[in-house]
C-alpha cells in the first residue's frame, strides 16, 4: 500500500460509497495521539458548492492557468483535517500527565502538529487501500477554511484531503527532482556527516 501512495490531482467524477469515505475518514482516529489526547477533528466534504468554495480558496484558478486539471473542485470529496491545540493543554493538565510540582509539562515540540500529520498520512494511506486516489493541499486563508466547514474556535485546519477514483493526470514537474540517495538521508546510530 505504501509504495502505491502518491499524491493524485485528477478525479473521476464518480461519487465515492459513504461507507468507504466514512471509513478513510475516520483511519485519522487510528493515528497515534500525544497522551492519547485525541484533539484532531475531521470533516467530510462531498457538497459540490462547498468543494467549489474550498477550490477557490486554494487558488485552484492559478493551477488550471499554470496547465493541470481542476483536481480541488473536482474531486468527489474533500476530508479537511483540523487538530486542537486546547484540547493537548487540558489532557496535560490532567492529573496523570503533570509534572512533579502539578503543573504541564513543557511543550518541547507543538505535538498536535505531529499528531495532525500522522492522522494526514492515515488518510492518504486508508484511501489507497480502499482502491481510491488522494491529495493533499494546503490552503491559502486557513480562517476562510474554517468558516467554510463551520470549524470551532480552537480547531486550526492543517489542510485538505482529495479524495476520488483517480483519472490520467499530469505529474508534476517536481517529480523530476527525483528522491534523495538513502546515504544522504538513513543514518544508523548517529547522524553520517
Amino acid at each position: 500500500m505504501l509504495r502505491k501512495r502518491r499524491m493524485v490531482r485528477n478525479f473521476l467524477p464518480d461519487p465515492i460509497d459513504e461507507d468507504v469515505l466514512a471509513r478513510v475518514a475516520a483511519s485519522a482516529m487510528r493515528a497515534p495521539s500525544a497522551g492519547n489526547s485525541q484533539g484532531i477533528s475531521v470533516v467530510v466534504v462531498t457538497s459540490a458548492a462547498t468543494r467549489q468554495k474550498i477550490a477557490d480558496l486554494a487558488g485552484e484558478s492559478g493551477y488550471v492557468d499554470a496547465g493541470f486539471d481542476p483536481w480541488i473542485s473536482g474531486a468527489p470529496a474533500h476530508i479537511v483535517l483540523s487538530v486542537s491545540e486546547k484540547v493537548y493543554h487540558d489532557r496535560y493538565q490532567e492529573p496523570d500527565k503533570t509534572d512533579s510540582a502539578g503543573a504541564e509539562i513543557e511543550w518541547p515540540v507543538p505535538y498536535w502538529w505531529v499528531d495532525a500529520g500522522a492522522a494526514m498520512m492515515t488518510v492518504l494511506l486508508a484511501a489507497v487501500d480502499e482502491g481510491l486516489a488522494a491529495g493533499f493541499l494546503g490552503v491559502h486563508s486557513f480562517q476562510d477554511l474554517k468558516e467554510a466547514v463551520n470549524l470551532p474556535d480552537d480547531h486550526n485546519p492543517i489542510g485538505v484531503i482529495t479524495v476520488g477514483h483517480p483519472a490520467p493526470d499530469r505529474k508534476s514537474g517536481s517529480l523530476a527532482r527525483g528522491t534523495r540517495p538513502l546515504d544522504e538521508t538513513l543514518h544508523f546510530e548517529a547522524y553520517a556527516v
